[in-house]
């Protein structure tokens, strides 16, 4: 697999693409209805915009970096994710302007269970919290003991099955069915469109980003896993920007199944080691996520472990210490650069996603 893959269906999209004949499978970009929701629901505080001195010693003109590691005490920009579709149920049900206790009440009865890598289980996790649910996590074998004692500390029930993701998440379909719980994915396959209204979520921290951003960035490089966060992204980046910016999709070399597909034309499931960018090491894509960024992306590119690695201490020196996942798009920034790559340049104005904070 190539390291950058220039993707030849940038603005038209897959031919013939199915995914685009269902209105759900849709990537929103109507942040204005995730406002309504979030600022009567959550109230949460914004996440700072910050202009880095990297910027000089990549070579680039200016280097922006939205800094989503403390986002909501959750220290993951998913934590407006799944905990906003709960927010919006529970509006529905008891109104925008409900009290706070009867929020608190609004889902009880209710069981939602998911797979996660993580931060989208801690996400579903607090929603349930909030709003009176039960949330029921399933985690793959290869997820950190010491995280899913985290989630267990917001009230969900953590289930270990599988040898990864796409295992897990077979096991929580299975399960929901059986128990006539809800399957909140973030995720989205053939009949499964519900991980587009969580990706909806994710709307708020680009829409934060950009309105705070002086300049328009020439690039923005979007971590990918199974592709919902930079899909939602690069989809609202189009609508606020247009198509000015050149927007990279950064993969593990261990799981580079978005430019796996945006080669194939269409999905594929990748094989590959586990790589330590753990949030990213997914080898089967979001069907919804792929379609958007099949005609939102410009490159496709792949980072390795090591490479993840290397630039965390130089990100920690400057007061952005992060985990190799949320410090993939630097890592990928600087490899684009040396090796004059994405049509970088020195004019180059750049924006990256400190997507979580720090981890063991």
């Amino acid at each position: 697999m190539t390291t950058v893959l220039k993707n030849k269906y940038a603005e038209t999209g897959f031919p013939n693409d199915p995914i685009l004949l269902d209105p759900k499978m849709i990537v929103r970009t109507d942040v204005e209805a995730v406002k309504v929701v979030v600022d009567a629901c959550l109230r949460p505080e914004k996440s700072p915009l910050i202009k880095s001195n990297l910027a000089e010693n990549i070579g680039i003109h200016s280097l922006w970096f939205k800094d989503e590691r403390n986002r909501m005490n959750m220290g993951s920009f998913k934590a407006i994710g799944a905990t906003y579709v709960l927010a919006r149920e529970a509006s529905e049900k008891v109104g925008l302007n409900a009290s706070e206790d009867d929020l608190k009440k609004s889902l009880e009865g209710r069981t939602y269970v998911t797979a996660s890598a993580g931060n989208h289980g801690l996400s579903l996790a607090n929603g349930a919290r909030l709003f009176g649910a039960k949330a029921i996590i399933y985690l793959s074998k290869t997820v950190p003991t010491e995280f899913a004692e985290f989630i267990k500390t917001y009230g969900a029930d953590v289930v270990v099955a599988g040898e990864n993701y796409e295992a897990s998440m077979a096991a929580a379909a299975e399960a929901a069915t059986q128990n006539n719980w809800t399957l909140l994915s973030d995720s989205t396959w053939e009949n499964y469109s519900a991980g587009v209204d969580v990706m909806a979520g994710y709307l708020i921290m680009a829409s934060e980003a950009f309105e705070e951003c002086p300049v328009t960035p020439t690039h923005i490089f979007l971590q990918a896993g199974i592709g919902g966060f930079p899909a939602s992204v690069a989809a609202f980046a189009r609508r606020y920007y247009g198509n000015e910016p050149k927007i990279i999709i950064v993969e593990p070399t261990e799981a580079p199944v978005i430019q796996a597909s945006i080669a194939a034309g269409k999905a594929v499931e990748v094989k590959g080691e586990v790589s330590i960018m753990g949030r990213l090491d997914c080898k089967v894509p979001s069907l919804a996520a792929l379609s958007s960024l099949a005609s939102t992306a410009n490159y496709c590119m792949t980072i390795t472990d090591q490479e993840s690695t290397d630039c965390l201490t130089e990100l920690s020196n400057n007061g952005l210490a992060t985990s190799e996942s949320g410090g993939a798009g630097y890592a990928a920034l600087k490899k684009a650069m040396k090796n004059h790559d994405c049509e970088l340049s020195s004019d180059s104005k750049v924006m990256l996603i400190l997507t979580e904070k720090e981890t063991d």
